[in-house]
């Protein structure tokens, strides 16, 4: 049976995303920006939360860990690198491994740069991945404690996904990303059709997640720093792609 996904906001900009898998019963929150809306959630679908699996260490994905925890029992699970820094933990898992929310099985994907042991879950039987703030819809995280390089080596993982996978990222931010890519590429057809998807998206007050590989590949900058046209569209042809990306993401960091 394929997994079923229930999308939520928390915070102010954040999503929280429930995973439930209908052959066991188990459901799984993705980081937990705080227990409220989570809790509610769970009461809307009539789930029962048995996993919490953590992209990374900062507190508007780990706030609300301890208070699941006690109340509901689950099992917390982190990347190695950032455990001292998150509640609760009971698995760490690094590049390579699988983790399993009932008969769902994930592969554990290292995306450093955001942070510096930030980690995404490809669950490839059902075409999910949960990335985090390591890729956003037409955009990508800050670069707090990696480096740009670090970052790109990152993304390029995730763009290597099948094109069919859909994405889901931790925080409503892609109208602001969209009006930012079209000073990258102002003549890219399919970052058009995704301004207007999106107007129409929010107009409703619907998320405007997830998304699929396929699509950030044709619009976000992020993802087409070795794309000769768009390295060239910021004067930098024939630098490296990394070099391009850098560029790139410090002109995000001052818009």
């Amino acid at each position: 049976m394929p997994a079923e996904t229930r999308l939520f906001r928390c915070l102010s900009d954040n999503y929280g995303v429930l995973l439930h898998d209908p052959e066991s019963g188990a459901t799984a929150a993705i980081d937990a920006p705080e227990a409220g809306p989570i809790e509610a959630a769970l009461k809307e679908t009539g789930w029962k939360l048995t996993d919490i699996l953590v992209t990374h260490h900062h507190a508007d994905h780990t706030g609300g860990i301890q208070a699941l925890k006690d109340k509901y029992k689950c099992r917390v699970v982190a990347p190695a690198a950032e455990a001292d820094k998150i509640p609760g933990v009971d698995l760490t898992v690094r590049e390579g491994d699988k983790v399993t929310v009932g008969k769902l099985t994930a592969n554990v994907i290292e995306t450093p740069g955001h942070t510096s042991g930030h980690i995404a879950y490809w669950f490839h039987g059902d075409k999910l991945a949960f990335v985090g703030d390591t890729l956003f819809a037409i955009g990508c995280g800050r670069v707090i404690e990696g480096t740009p390089g670090m970052m790109w080596r990152s993304l390029l993982k995730l763009r290597d996904l099948p094109d069919d996978t859909k994405i889901y990222c931790g925080h409503e931010y892609t109208a602001a990303n969209i009006k930012f890519a079209k000073t990258i590429e102002p003549d890219n057809k399919a970052l058009a059709a995704r301004e207007a998807q999106t107007a129409q998206q929010l107009a409703k007050g619907e998320p405007t997640i997830p998304v699929t590989i396929g699509e950030e590949k044709l619009a976000n900058p992020f993802l087409r720093a070795d794309v000769p046209e768009v390295a060239a569209g910021i004067g930098m042809a024939g630098k490296e792609p990394s070099q391009v990306f850098t560029e790139i993401r410090a002109r995000k960091n001052k818009f």
